[in-house]
């Protein structure tokens, strides 16, 4: 699974990076080095104006975790951060934006667990690892997104509709796999146009999409216990774990 990882570029990096065409310079994140479940992230997606049809890239905020446009309430998404690359296209949760709402979440990285247990007068704790590619490119993540009506708000209030995403992961290989049996999955910038084209709809086309990245291109180390506690963020979480963080 991927339920950490971290975001740091500036929207206007973001927007000529993908080549999105659309941001709204009103919609501002800080960057973070430790995103997490139900925090606004930077997405990119493909979608049809209203008025003229045509289909435009943009650069948009969506909230972490899927909410299905059936759910009965928002917080239904704090359990669909990741869809498994293997069931998405079948699975009713997300099969429908797997054929239509199709996304990239960038990242430059993300953050993974090992146990460590406890020995002598050492306390067990969980040893963080950052996994990032070995050129420090952006992670382009393959991501799903949905929109969901909230029943509770007026139709007129902007904030009845609610967008939100999801992660998809695949089987952890390369140095990802030492640490942990699942990531995410990234799209490679060749297929990025395939991957965000919401006319494309072919499952068989779109699953082959969903390939594992060739070896050697992530590398993971060791960093600070600190990004175990949500609210902690900045810089010094990657920095290499003190000994005294442990105890």
């Amino acid at each position: 699974m991927c339920g950490r990882y971290v975001s740091t570029r500036s929207p206007q990096d973001l927007a000529g990076l993908f080549h999105a065409t659309l941001w709204d310079p009103r919609e501002v994140l800080a960057p973070s080095w430790n995103v997490a479940p139900t925090d606004d992230v930077w997405s990119v997606l493909d979608r049809a104006d209203r008025e003229t049809g045509e289909v435009v890239r943009r650069l948009r905020p969506l909230r972490w975790g899927l909410v299905p446009s059936w759910a009965k309430n928002v917080s239904v998404g704090a359990k669909m951060i990741n869809a498994r690359a293997e069931t998405v296209a079948e699975k009713p949760a997300y099969r429908r934006a797997f054929a239509k709402r199709r996304c990239l979440l960038p990242a430059d990285g993300f953050f993974e667990w090992v146990p460590v247990p406890a020995t002598g007068k050492q306390k067990a704790y969980k040893q963080p690892y950052f996994i990032t590619p070995t050129d420090e490119q952006v992670m382009a993540m393959a991501g799903l997104y949905e929109l969901w009506r909230d029943p509770a708000v007026a139709d007129d209030d902007p904030a009845a509709w609610v967008a939100t995403c999801t992660i998809i992961t695949t089987e952890a290989t390369d140095t990802a796999g030492r640490i942990h049996p699942r990531m995410p999955l990234a799209i490679a910038p060749d297929d990025w146009d395939s991957w965000l084209d919401p006319a494309h709809q072919d499952p068989a086309e779109l699953r082959a999409l969903l390939t594992a990245p060739a070896a050697g291109r992530l590398d993971a180390r060791a960093v600070s216990t600190a990004v175990n506690d949500v609210r902690n963020n900045g810089p010094h979480l990657l920095d290499a774990p003190d000994e005294a963080q442990k105890t």
